[in-house]
């Protein structure tokens, strides 16, 4: 008899927090999923035009895929866009010449590779540039010259197109990859071809960088074309086009990130980890170019990561930050010294994206978000404040929404821990209330305090349901600091959950959050986190959404493909000398004592974290008895769900089942929720 009381109890409360809201007032699952996204592409050496791309979801009707991505040009002035490409040749990587007259686009038409293309600015017919027949990856400008240097695989030789033709193309796994060479191609003044010669051959060329003479590349070379050397064995090498002479000129142990020649060319900034074990890059480097010297500019005892550094000037560089759940842009002199902050996201309450600039640093062009706006683009002339010069999703500012505002708490042992937390669509801190935490991923990853609602992580629409919304920045998060992001390093569920859980104490006795109706959900080092919760920690939670989650240590390391980043900044001991606490730190290892209802879901091509891992822990579950365990897969879907149509049913998939046991408290010996919610999807039927 108690259960219809308990939900009861919640539709009153329910009722009563909407107050005078209506249910077209509150912000739904499908306005997040119809929300559209801009990211600034490139500023024009003129500093008054530039390029953007909208994405635009598609619609539960329309054939699954990825959003469609659009790109448009706008005066800086009168920032009327102009569609840049025509519909049926939509092209990707739109880039100014350097001197402005021309626009280059990688396009295939039908059938055909992708290939370089230009059009000039001022209008006219398309013209290909290039006909490499295994199609074109990456491509820059060369300054000073009619010129482009690109990157393309060398084409299939042999018997291999006939071998796979006749069903002999068999998988020789992580051997037989094509790797990316690093080409350079002249043109005459009407853009003909004149010469063309390869620039690497040896290695995995990623990107590329010229100097602003074009007479010197810097490029990034590993080993072996494989994800795993992406992340660890990257090195910048410095190429002089002229002799074809090549030489490594960083010194970076692990990550790498961005990378820019000084102005005058006698210097180059990079930013990377400090050390092999650290999991993001987090300083910012230079190089002197003319004796190899190599300095670390990054402010002593630094509390964030620098993840982007440009020039300014010859004397001083650019560098973009994450400073716990605000960003920052500051300016760091060459030789070294105090730093000056030029944009401070704590001030403007915008979360700003590293910025795109004229030379002259007087135009500068970044996307950012808001809590209350998704993401929009802004001007900025680098001094005063920023204006917002678009308005991508102009419904959103009729929806009501969860007040969102900046946490922190002590952890068990004392340190402080920073976190983002949306407050229920009229909340009261004399009621109670159910709890969501949606756990970031990586763990080189942290919450800022802008937009944080995705498919996967719906804050403000649950918010609008009536729930408190947590995400936490836990240990080994980035942003504050590379100690701080360390405590995760060799120990893990260890701390960085530990924080979770002291979270969810916090937010029972601060906020008003039923410790009764507590739920979690998160994906990739977020579903690990979920995963844990669901075993080790079953009883803080009733409900948790596992999705492309880690649930054995073991197995995953032996299926990844990204094992030597997994060792480094991960498990920092090979497999053999840590047995046991793998096995410890694994969900499986708890599967037998859970009592939370556990919805695990994922792609089955993941290569991230093998589908594998939702399989082992829903049969570890399932064969102890569990009541209360679902596995859905989505078919070719990699780490992360790029369909709209497995979006869409992670979104209504995921609100369904916490509302299930966490909102309305069903029983975990009872009925599942329904396995068909297609009525939910929004679909037409005939």
């Amino acid at each position: 008899m108690k259960q219809p009381i308990r939900h009861l109890a919640s539709l009153l409360f329910l009722i009563c927090i909407s107050g005078t809201v209506t249910a077209q007032d509150l912000f739904s699952a499908r306005d997040l999923l119809e929300l559209k996204s801009i990211r600034a592409v490139q500023i024009n050496p003129q500093g008054d035009e530039i390029i953007y791309a909208i994405a635009t979801p598609r619609g539960p009707n329309d054939a699954p895929g990825g959003a469609r991505i659009s790109y448009y040009r706008a005066s800086i002035y009168d920032r009327v866009p102009i569609p840049l490409f025509k519909a049926d040749e939509q092209g990707s990587s739109p880039q100014y010449s350097p001197d402005g007259q021309y626009i280059g686009f990688l396009w295939a038409k039908e059938g055909e590779t992708r290939q370089v293309w230009l059009m000039e600015t001022i209008g006219g017919n398309m013209k290909r540039l290039t006909n490499q027949p295994a199609g074109i990856s990456f491509f820059r400008w060369q300054p000073g010259e009619n010129g482009i240097a690109y990157l393309s695989p060398s084409p299939a030789t042999g018997k291999k197109p006939e071998l796979k033709k006749r069903g002999y193309g068999f998988i020789f796994y992580e051997e037989n990859i094509r790797k990316n060479n690093l080409y350079l191609a002249k043109f005459d003044a009407q853009w003909n071809p004149v010469s063309e010669w390869q620039l690497t051959s040896t290695g995995q060329t990623w990107n590329f960088e010229f100097d602003r003479p074009g007479t010197r590349i810097a490029a990034t070379i590993s080993p072996k074309n494989l994800i795993d050397h992406w992340y660890m064995f990257r090195k910048i090498y410095l190429i002089d086009i002229k002799t074809g002479d090549m030489r490594q000129i960083s010194e970076n142990e692990g990550k790498l990130g961005n990378y820019a020649f000084s102005p005058d060319g006698t210097h180059l900034a990079y930013t990377a980890a400090l050390n092999r074990n650290d999991h993001k890059e987090s300083q910012v480097y230079v190089v002197n170019l003319g004796t190899g010297e190599v300095t670390n500019l990054t402010p002593e005892g630094f509390r964030g990561h620098i993840t982007r550094a440009d020039w300014k000037d010859n004397n001083h560089l650019l560098c973009y930050s994450g400073e716990g759940v605000y960003p920052k842009l500051s300016i760091i002199p060459k030789q070294g010294g105090e730093r000056e902050i030029v944009l401070d996201a704590s001030e403007n309450g915008i979360i700003f994206s590293a910025p795109i600039f004229t030379d002259d640093f007087k135009h500068i062009v970044f996307t950012g978000s808001t809590p209350t706006d998704p993401v929009n683009l802004y001007l900025w002339d680098g001094k005063g404040e920023p204006e917002k010069v678009s308005n991508i999703n102009p419904r959103i500012r009729n929806k009501t929404l969860g007040h969102q505002e900046v946490i922190r708490y002590r952890a068990r042992d004392g340190r402080e821990i920073e976190g983002i937390m949306i407050y229920p669509v009229g909340y009261d801190p004399q009621q109670k209330y159910p709890l969501i935490v949606y756990v970031h991923g990586g763990p080189e990853s942290h919450h800022s305090n802008g937009w944080l609602s995705r498919y996967s992580t719906p804050g403000q629409v649950m918010a609008g349901k009536g729930y408190l919304v947590l995400y936490p920045n836990y240990r080994a998060s980035t942003g504050y600091g590379v100690d701080f992001a360390m405590q995760g390093f060799m120990d893990p569920a260890g701390r960085e959950f530990d924080d979770i859980a002291d979270g969810i104490d916090w937010a029972v006795r601060e906020k008003g959050a039923d410790p009764e109706r507590v739920g979690m959900a998160g994906g990739s080092y977020g579903g690990y986190a979920s995963g844990w919760f669901a075993t080790y920690y079953t009883r803080y939670v009733k409900a948790v959404c596992m999705f492309v989650g880690i649930s054995n240590i073991i197995s995953k390391r032996g299926t990844t493909d990204i094992p030597y980043e997994e060792l480094y900044v991960h498990s920092g001991k090979r497999l053999e000398e840590q047995w046991q606490l793998d096995l410890e730190r694994s969900p499986v290892y708890w599967a037998h004592q859970s009592r939370t209802a556990t919805l695990i879901y994922g792609g089955t091509a993941d290569t991230r974290v093998s589908p594998s891992q939702s399989i082992e822990l829903y049969r570890r579950m399932k064969m102890n008895g569990h009541p209360a365990v679902r596995l859905v897969q989505y078919p070719g879907e990699g780490h992360g769900n790029r369909k709209q149509t497995g979006q869409i049913d992670v979104l209504y998939r995921q609100m369904e089942w916490l509302d299930w046991y966490v909102r309305d408290l069903h029983p975990l010996d009872g009925p599942m929720p329904r396995l068909d919610i297609s009525d939910r999807y929004g679909l037409d039927w005939d």
